[in-house]
């Protein structure tokens, strides 16, 4: 006998031919479904206002910059600079900073000359690596610059987190920092993670000054944002204790605008700019000096440190003003845009169930296509900002599919069920165990890579909420012992992969609640019994 659920019992079909149309219930329900769809997305995209870090009057001190196009990465080969592109990025850099940080001196040979156009100053970096050749010519090209350039550049790098890679050994640092010092007049510094100065002592002295970073998001125990200056702030007073009477620059510091959550630590659009907004107050107010991570957002990074990654930047990868540094900031920027492609889900959801029979169905309709509608956006967005590979957008587009034939299956049950859309269901229904089947397994490959791989995937919550949903209410027959398995691996991972992320960590909780409803689905199709 097949359990059902009232929401998506069709009731329908016991109803006569001449039953009238519930109007008023479904009129209720429209008004109800539109008014949660546009709360929804307006709340994730409501604007909020913050004190300015950078007014047109007032400058900032540096960003860090590399001059790759949103399509270039550091591994193209063979990489071709694009000059328009590093002269379009200087003079939009030079509205809002007095000078940019780079990383490396190979192609670099133009910068000089563009930053001296745009009025800004250089600290340049020699990229130290493994390879003795690669470093000594790096370093060699920063000597040459700095002395070519002394108008612009105003400090030299050498080195950026190359103890952090164990790529060199701080002997072998301390050298290639004395050559440097013995042939430029600028002031000379090392880069790396602030543990790092601590664990190589031996490096300090060879400096002018020491160049720490400071990422709140990736440390060994993340800051949430509410904390997190006051991290940085402590950090930089025992530096400051610790090696004075030299001088201590935070090299890097900032936050991520999008990505998973760490811990506490979640990336946002707010809250990077209530951290750079903060730091910035805080760093004048101190007479620190600093540099920003990043200019741009680097989506090349995503390949490698997943979604969160490509979204350091104060600008978007397309150069447009994220609202990191004033005006309003929305973590939703799209939201009006998702809000029409909801608005579409909700009409067609309202199409497939037609002109429904029962009170039930026309209060249950216009809910499903809402949700439907906030669930399949949501997951939208999260898609555009996280998805990196092929293979992922294959990922993506499947479990989209996925999600529209659960939303016509489950619109349909609530039909009159005549003519086409009696076609459309018996097709539907008669692949029911299939859906559910792909729903599990799709949960079940996500949940394993929470419990095994998370350090860089996203929590997809949102693309298993619908297909959760519809078959906990209307449980259908599946393939048992697949149905089975899936169950128990979906299950099992719920306490582990909490236990990992930390129970502070929303976007855990909000993952292993769509599981605990994807399990009871699962179980409750399983108890069906096939007639």
């Amino acid at each position: 006998m097949q359990v059902t659920c009232v929401a998506l019992q069709p009731l329908g079909l016991t109803m006569s031919a001449t039953s009238r149309f519930p109007l008023l219930p479904y009129l209720f329900a429209c008004l109800l479904g539109l008014f949660a769809l546009g709360g929804f997305w307006y709340g994730l995209g409501q604007p909020v206002i913050l004190p300015d870090a950078a007014t047109p009057t007032h400058k900032l001190q540096c960003a860090s910059y590399t001059p790759f196009d949103k399509d270039q990465s550091p591994f193209d080969v063979p990489f071709k600079l694009r000059p328009e592109r590093m002269d379009a990025d200087l003079a939009l850099l030079a509205t809002r900073f007095e000078c940019i940080r780079t990383y490396s001196m190979s192609g670099l040979e133009a910068l000089p000359d563009l930053a001296r156009k745009h009025g800004l100053k250089l600290m340049i970096g020699a990229w130290v690596n493994s390879n003795p050749v690669d470093t000594e010519k790096e370093v060699d090209l920063l000597i040459a610059s700095a002395n070519a350039n002394p108008d612009v550049v105003s400090a030299v790098i050498v080195g950026n987190e190359a103890l952090l890679r164990k790529e060199v050994t701080g002997t072998q640092l301390v050298r290639l920092i004395n050559k440097v010092k013995s042939q430029v007049k600028q002031p000379v510094t090392y880069a790396d993670v602030w543990e790092f100065w601590l664990k190589h002592p031996e490096v300090a002295p060879a400096v002018d000054f020491l160049t720490i970073h400071l990422l709140p998001y990736w440390e060994d125990d993340p800051s949430n944002i509410d904390v997190a200056l006051q991290h940085v702030a402590d950090v930089r007073q025992v530096f400051g204790n610790k090696f004075a009477p030299k001088d201590v620059m935070i090299g890097e510091t900032g936050w991520p605008s999008e990505g998973r959550q760490r811990e506490t630590a979640l990336p946002s659009r707010v809250n990077e700019a209530k951290f750079i907004r903060g730091f910035v107050a805080m760093a004048e107010k101190q007479g620190w000096h600093y540099n920003l991570i990043e200019a741009f957002d680097q989506p090349w990074k995503r390949g490698s440190e997943g979604a969160v990654g490509g979204y350091w930047g104060l600008f978007d990868a397309d150069r447009q003003d994220k609202g990191v540094l004033a005006g309003p900031v929305t973590n939703v920027p799209f939201w009006k845009e998702w809000l029409a492609v909801g608005g579409l889900i909700f009409l067609g959801t309202l199409i497939l169930g037609g002109r429904i029979r029962t009170t039930r169905s026309a209060l249950v309709l216009p809910l499903l296509g809402a949700l439907a509608a906030c669930s399949i956006g949501a997951w939208g967005d999260l898609a555009r900002v996280t998805t990196r590979f092929t293979s992922e957008w294959l990922w993506v587009g499947l479990l989209t599919a996925l999600n529209l034939l659960v939303l016509a299956h489950a619109a349909l049950t609530l039909s009159a069920r005549t003519g086409w859309r009696e076609r459309a269901f018996n097709l539907l229904e008669r692949r029911a165990g299939w859906l559910v089947a792909a729903a599990g397994f799709a949960a079940a490959v996500m949940m394993l890579e929470m419990v095994f791989d998370p350090r860089y995937r996203s929590f997809a919550s949102m693309a298993f909420v619908l297909p959760a949903l519809v078959y906990l209410c209307r449980p259908v027959s599946v393939p048992r012992r697949e149905i089975a398995l899936l169950t128990f691996i979906v299950g099992a991972g719920i306490a582990p992969q909490l236990y990992q992320e930390g129970l502070q960590n929303q976007q855990a909780w909000g993952w292993a609640l769509v599981s605990v409803l994807m399990v009871a689905a699962l179980w409750r199709c399983l108890r069906v019994r096939s007639l």
